[in-house]
């Protein structure tokens, strides 16, 4: 999943942005509002993680000025004010959920974790297709009861692909989602990956699960 990170302070800026792309995500960085509101929308951010006191442009700026450009991102503001009025002023202007410096970094990973689902209308954390099981909090993937070992950008592709269970995927999108801008890979990336992804998932299982339609991309369902 594709992040945007709007911090100025260097060294929260580097922990959010190194400690959300150990965690699997794709992650952009912006420091200044203006440059946060050009990226956000710009890009299909699955979550943009928005500090309020960014400088030139502040995090109230930005934020209302993407839900007036039709920017449907999930954005968690992170402040350090605690005042029952930010928060409420957050939320107004749009805001998906706030939190409070400092905080717990687990309780932010799991807070971006399920923005994300519930943009893709899910809210469980395990989803299933057909003998598939994907659960998103502890990224362990089995099909029918076989636990399957993937990499970091195995599992990363495999999620996307099943909060979009049965719609077709193109490779634009996929690359869009889940690579930032430091990345420098093939554009024959998508494709390798799908073929690992078979490889594992696919390979002597009774039904395949991911499908290719031919010029529009890939998708993942039980039905051929």
């Amino acid at each position: 999943m594709l992040l945007l990170v709007a911090e100025d302070h260097p060294s929260m800026a580097r922990s959010l942005v190194n400690g959300l792309r150990e965690e699997g995500f794709a992650v952009d960085l912006a420091t200044t509002g203006t440059d946060a509101l050009h990226l956000a929308v710009t890009a299909p951010y699955d979550c943009v993680i928005l500090d309020m006191m960014l400088p030139g442009m502040d995090g109230w700026t930005v934020l209302r000025s993407l839900r007036r450009r039709g920017g449907d991102s999930a954005v968690l503001c992170l402040t350090a004010r605690d005042g029952v009025e930010d928060r409420v002023r957050g939320l107004d202007l749009g805001a998906d959920d706030y939190m409070v410096k400092p905080f717990a970094w687990a309780e932010l990973v799991a807070r971006v974790r399920c923005l994300v689902r519930r943009g893709h209308g899910k809210r469980s954390a395990t989803l299933r297709i057909d003998d598939l099981e994907i659960d998103m909090a502890r990224k362990a993937v089995s099909r029918d009861g076989r636990r399957i070992q993937l990499s970091a950008r195995e599992y990363a592709l495999l999620e996307y692909l099943a909060l979009r269970q049965g719609e077709v995927v193109s490779r634009s999108d996929i690359w869009a989602h889940l690579y930032d801008q430091n990345d420098e890979a093939e554009s024959n990336v998508v494709d390798v990956y799908i073929g690992y992804l078979r490889s594992k998932l696919d390979r002597n299982a009774p039904r395949k699960l991911i499908h290719t339609r031919r010029g529009l991309g890939y998708v993942l369902s039980a039905d051929a």
